[in-house]
């Protein structure tokens, strides 16, 4: 009883730090997961993994298949159409009512500076990690714990939705300039400038995305 309650309030924790992983590009979507070397990486029992699996299959970050185990999700286009939805809503508004020397702008100079260091080193995948950086950090705009909290795990389905593209430098290249555009209107205090150019970044994104899934989901008919 007393390793099943430990289980269960450690299981938050170790939630967080998978999602992290999958915010990070360390999982892709359909890749298996072993409970054996998650649970040596992560320092945890197998008990206190499956409870962290289980938030996680209710978040639809996960899935499990009776005797083959716990996979990473696939993200279905209605799901991308939606987290887009959303990140118009959040990021958009979280830009046009900023304050320009928020603590928040210095991390995502922060991310824009690392991110051009990978684009330069052709690490794409340290590359999409600042992307995603940049983008929690124009949320923390909103100086809102709960749309933080809720952002991560938008943040984690959309980086299971970049990986279903070949070619990562695709997604990723373009938008490092862009950033940097969006973040030097931030600075100058030119914030409806700044949350317009971030919509029509997100759509960019968008279109790029869906078209990948497009091609995934026609070869697989």
């Amino acid at each position: 009883m007393a390793e099943q309650n430990h289980a269960s309030a450690l299981a938050p924790r170790l939630a967080a730090d998978i999602r992290d992983k999958l915010i990070a590009g360390e999982f892709k979507p359909g890749q298996r997961l072993s409970e054996p070397a998650l649970s040596a990486d992560l320092e945890v029992s197998r008990n206190s993994l499956r409870e962290a699996f289980r938030l996680l299959t209710k978040e639809g970050l996960l899935r499990h298949q009776p005797n083959r185990g716990v996979f990473v999700a696939t993200p279905s286009m209605a799901s991308i159409i939606d987290i887009y939805r959303v990140r118009r809503v959040i990021e958009c508004q979280a830009v046009s009512r900023a304050y320009p020397n928020h603590p928040a702008v210095g991390r995502m100079r922060s991310a824009v500076e690392r991110a051009k260091v990978a684009r330069t080193a052709g690490d794409w995948r340290v590359v999409g990690s600042e992307n995603m950086k940049f983008h929690a950090a124009i949320v923390e705009l909103a100086d809102s714990e709960r749309l933080n909290a809720f952002y991560a795990q938008i943040s984690a389905e959309l980086r299971l939705s970049f990986g279903l593209l070949a070619d990562p430098e695709l997604l990723h290249a373009p938008y490092v300039d862009l950033n940097v555009a969006i973040l030097e209107k931030l600075e100058a205090g030119m914030l409806a400038e700044a949350s317009t150019a971030l919509e029509a970044y997100l759509m960019q994104s968008e279109r790029t995305v869906l078209a990948a899934f497009s091609r995934i989901d026609g070869a697989s008919l």
